[in-house]
């Protein structure tokens, strides 16, 4: 399982990288150096995180979702070129998720970023749009969502506090992450196989009654 290999890959990084500050500095996304040739920065800083909750909070919810996402991707497209479709998802959403934060921190020399939090969002976003009324909760909150209004209420969320500049979390990656996830499966799945993702994601949205919107876990 593709899912299952990057998340084992990542976790050993990310705890060697914990322990080791010149291997954190090395791979870390820092804009400047970045300015001065070394875009392998744009993909490895998705492989270090900054302690254990973040790691762990951005490996489950890759495994949740990178697993039906990839399962698709195979299923849809075929083994060999569902896997590929897959990896470069994963891959080039690292890079895409990023670079507005590059545009905007690219004279800043302290900023620094960590974590596969932009590329994650990908993932959930193309598993939102494959399965738009599977239901999704929300954390500490007893309620859950279809997916596809969990993934405008985080959108819009993310959107207000982006503008906010609240805390650390980098909330454009998310953004970014998120759109790119949704554009690049539309892409891939109407050219290899002709199928209009959008349009299976509206006709998956028809409901019956208000009532099927929320369900309320308690």
């Amino acid at each position: 399982m593709i899912t299952i290999t990057i998340i084992i890959l990542t976790t050993l990084l990310s705890i060697r990288a914990f322990k080791d500050n010149n291997m954190m500095d090395k791979l870390i996304f820092n804009p400047q150096k970045v300015k001065e040739g070394e875009w392998f920065r744009l993909f490895t800083y998705g492989a270090i995180h900054a302690d254990y909750p973040h790691l762990i909070f951005n490996m489950f919810t890759l495994y949740f979702f990178g697993m039906d996402v990839e399962r698709i991707c195979k299923s849809a497209l075929g083994s060999d070129i569902g896997s590929i479709t897959f990896i470069v998802l994963y891959i080039s959403s690292l890079a895409i998720s990023i670079l507005p934060t590059y545009s905007k921190q690219k004279n800043n020399s302290s900023y620094r970023g960590l974590g596969a939090s932009g590329t994650v969002s990908a993932i959930v976003f193309a598993y939102v749009l494959i399965n738009p009324m599977n239901f999704m909760g929300i954390m500490f909150i007893p309620v859950m969502l279809p997916a596809f209004l969990f993934g405008i209420i985080f959108l819009l969320v993310s959107f207000y506090l982006d503008r906010k500049q609240t805390g650390r979390i980098n909330h454009s990656a998310h953004i970014s992450g998120g759109i790119y996830g949704l554009l690049y499966m539309i892409a891939i799945f109407f050219v290899l196989e002709d199928i209009n993702l959008p349009a299976l994601f509206l006709d998956r949205i028809k409901i019956d009654s208000i009532s099927d919107l929320f369900y309320f876990g308690i």
